[in-house]
């Protein structure tokens, strides 16, 4: 959610399935969208009012109707209101507005959207769903995904490029997790069985999130030993030439 920067870190170079997913999805809600954007556009309702919007939406979808095991309607809310993060970035494109403090606002507050989601499935799993073992592990989802963002972050912001392509990122979290509790909300209409998609979701999230997090934790490591061993010879070369120049310098006073 936010409007887009140009000036956001260099991505690593997506997979095949996921640039044509990206590239086909974003183009037709983008065209499904567009004429909606406009309306709000000309409302006089600003991309940053639909990005807050957006995010007290997700939270209160998560936060009001997972904890009490309510996960179809949950999702149902929250999908309607993840939508804002291309209705946002739509209308700042129609506007021509491009700002670090949107790209800024976007990153913030999807991380506290997603805590919103993986929260409201550990008070359900805590309370009524009576499962520590799934409250643990979705406590873990959520403290994985913010550290998996932030090490991206983090790398970027010390001049690296961070590229890497992590098994489980941000998008596979949500799609994942929020199909899986939809699915699983089923059960409440008499679909038998159902309801075990998500715990399987939820593990599947956790080990993808901590191979993703391995994943950038060695690509940063290995990049940050690169840039290091560039300045040292970069230091080197600047040093010898130094040297070559002082002496050039005492041949000709001696002479």
């Amino acid at each position: 959610m936010g409007q887009p920067v140009a000036s956001r870190g260099r991505a690593a170079t997506p997979t095949l399935g996921k640039a044509m997913l990206n590239k086909y999805a974003r183009a037709f809600f983008t065209r499904v969208l567009t004429p909606f954007a406009a309306f709000l556009i000309r409302r006089g309702v600003s991309p940053d009012t639909v990005t807050l919007i957006g995010t007290a939406g997700v939270i209160a979808g998560a936060l009001v109707f997972y904890p009490r095991g309510e996960f179809f309607w949950g999702t149902v809310v929250i999908t309607l209101f993840v939508f804002s993060d291309l209705v946002d970035g739509n209308m700042a494109r129609q506007l021509g507005r491009s700002s670090r403090w949107g790209a800024f606002l976007d990153s913030t507050l999807d991380r506290v959207a997603d805590g919103a989601i993986f929260g409201g499935f550990a008070l359900w799993y805590a309370g009524g769903g009576d499962d520590n073992v799934l409250c643990a592990v979705s406590i873990f989802c959520l403290a994985s995904g913010q550290v998996v963002s932030y090490t991206k972050a983090r790398g970027e912001s010390i001049g690296l490029p961070v590229a890497v392509n992590g098994l489980v990122e941000r998008a596979e979290r949500l799609v994942i997790s929020l199909v899986a509790a939809g699915f699983a909300g089923l059960h409440k209409f008499g679909v038998p069985g159902i309801q075990y998609l998500l715990p399987v979701a939820l593990w599947i999230v956790a080990v993808g999130s901590l191979v993703t997090l391995v994943q950038r934790v060695v690509t940063v490591r290995r990049e940050s030993a690169e840039a290091e061993a560039a300045a040292a010879a970069q230091e080197q070369g600047s040093a010898q030439q130094d040297s070559q120049e002082q002496g050039s310098q005492g041949r000709e006073t001696a002479k």
